[in-house]
Protein backbone atom coordinates (compact mmCIF):
# COMPACT_ATOMS: atom_id res chain seq x y z
CA UNK A 1 0.00 0.00 0.00
CA UNK A 2 1.41 2.76 -1.29
CA UNK A 3 1.65 6.17 1.98
CA UNK A 4 0.28 9.60 0.87
CA UNK A 5 2.56 12.20 2.28
CA UNK A 6 0.73 14.91 3.59
CA UNK A 7 0.46 18.32 2.58
CA UNK A 8 2.72 21.20 4.52
CA UNK A 9 -0.40 22.50 6.23
CA UNK A 10 -1.94 19.29 7.22
CA UNK A 11 1.92 18.38 8.91
CA UNK A 12 1.99 21.12 10.78
CA UNK A 13 -1.35 20.94 11.87
CA UNK A 14 -1.26 16.99 12.50
CA UNK A 15 2.30 17.77 14.64
CA UNK A 16 0.96 20.42 16.38
CA UNK A 17 -2.37 19.02 17.46
CA UNK A 18 -0.67 16.99 20.54
CA UNK A 19 -0.65 19.00 23.32
CA UNK A 20 2.94 17.42 24.91
CA UNK A 21 4.09 17.76 20.92
CA UNK A 22 2.97 21.31 20.72
CA UNK A 23 4.47 21.98 24.44
CA UNK A 24 7.85 20.31 23.30
CA UNK A 25 7.55 22.69 20.36
CA UNK A 26 7.01 25.72 22.80
CA UNK A 27 9.85 25.24 25.10
CA UNK A 28 12.10 24.93 21.78
CA UNK A 29 11.11 27.70 20.36
CA UNK A 30 11.62 29.83 23.90
CA UNK A 31 15.57 28.48 23.79
CA UNK A 32 17.91 29.18 21.37
CA UNK A 33 19.08 25.76 21.44
CA UNK A 34 18.03 22.83 23.30
CA UNK A 35 18.97 19.17 23.91
CA UNK A 36 16.84 16.13 24.30
CA UNK A 37 18.23 15.58 27.69
CA UNK A 38 17.26 19.14 28.73
CA UNK A 39 13.76 18.79 27.23
CA UNK A 40 13.15 15.87 29.29
CA UNK A 41 14.21 17.60 32.39
CA UNK A 42 11.60 18.32 34.66
CA UNK A 43 8.62 17.00 31.75
CA UNK A 44 7.27 14.48 33.50
CA UNK A 45 7.83 12.51 29.99
CA UNK A 46 10.23 9.93 29.34
CA UNK A 47 13.35 10.51 27.39
CA UNK A 48 11.96 8.34 24.25
CA UNK A 49 8.49 9.76 23.84
CA UNK A 50 10.53 13.81 23.58
CA UNK A 51 12.39 12.01 20.83
CA UNK A 52 9.33 10.84 19.56
CA UNK A 53 7.70 14.01 19.97
CA UNK A 54 11.44 15.81 18.24
CA UNK A 55 11.05 13.31 15.20
CA UNK A 56 7.33 14.49 14.29
CA UNK A 57 7.89 18.05 14.93
CA UNK A 58 11.36 17.26 12.80
CA UNK A 59 9.47 15.61 9.86
CA UNK A 60 7.15 18.61 10.02
CA UNK A 61 9.66 20.53 9.15
CA UNK A 62 8.68 22.86 12.48
CA UNK A 63 12.59 21.75 13.78
CA UNK A 64 16.03 21.35 13.02
CA UNK A 65 18.91 19.22 14.63
CA UNK A 66 22.66 19.64 15.69
CA UNK A 67 24.68 16.46 16.93
CA UNK A 68 27.51 17.80 19.23
CA UNK A 69 29.39 14.36 20.21
CA UNK A 70 26.13 12.40 22.34
CA UNK A 71 24.12 15.36 22.49
CA UNK A 72 21.22 16.77 19.71
CA UNK A 73 20.24 20.10 19.91
CA UNK A 74 17.17 21.18 18.58
CA UNK A 75 16.05 24.73 17.62
CA UNK A 76 12.61 26.07 15.88
CA UNK A 77 13.20 25.87 11.94
CA UNK A 78 12.49 29.27 10.48
CA UNK A 79 9.65 28.45 7.93
CA UNK A 80 8.45 25.62 9.76
CA UNK A 81 4.91 27.89 10.53
CA UNK A 82 5.06 29.75 7.18
CA UNK A 83 2.69 26.91 5.63
CA UNK A 84 -0.06 27.22 8.70
CA UNK A 85 0.44 31.12 8.53
CA UNK A 86 -0.48 30.96 5.06
CA UNK A 87 -3.16 28.70 5.12
CA UNK A 88 -4.24 31.32 8.10
CA UNK A 89 -3.83 33.98 5.33
CA UNK A 90 -6.16 32.43 3.13
CA UNK A 91 -9.21 32.52 5.41
CA UNK A 92 -7.97 35.73 7.09
CA UNK A 93 -9.28 37.92 3.61
CA UNK A 94 -12.33 35.63 3.87
CA UNK A 95 -13.11 37.34 7.45
CA UNK A 96 -11.91 40.89 6.49
CA UNK A 97 -14.64 40.69 3.68
CA UNK A 98 -17.05 39.74 5.77
CA UNK A 99 -16.13 42.31 8.62
CA UNK A 100 -16.45 44.90 6.48
CA UNK A 101 -19.85 44.50 4.99
CA UNK A 102 -21.13 44.33 7.83
CA UNK A 103 -19.44 47.63 9.19
CA UNK A 104 -21.16 48.76 5.61
CA UNK A 105 -24.38 47.43 6.47
CA UNK A 106 -24.04 49.17 10.67
CA UNK A 107 -23.45 52.48 8.89
CA UNK A 108 -26.31 52.32 6.59
CA UNK A 109 -28.69 50.89 9.14
CA UNK A 110 -27.22 53.81 12.03
CA UNK A 111 -25.66 57.03 9.84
Amino acid sequence: MMEVTPNPVTAVMRALADPTRRAVFERVFDSREISVAELTRGSGVTQGAISQHLKSLKQAGLVAERAEGRNVYYRVAPRGLEPLVTWMDHYGVFWRERFQNLRDLLKEIDP
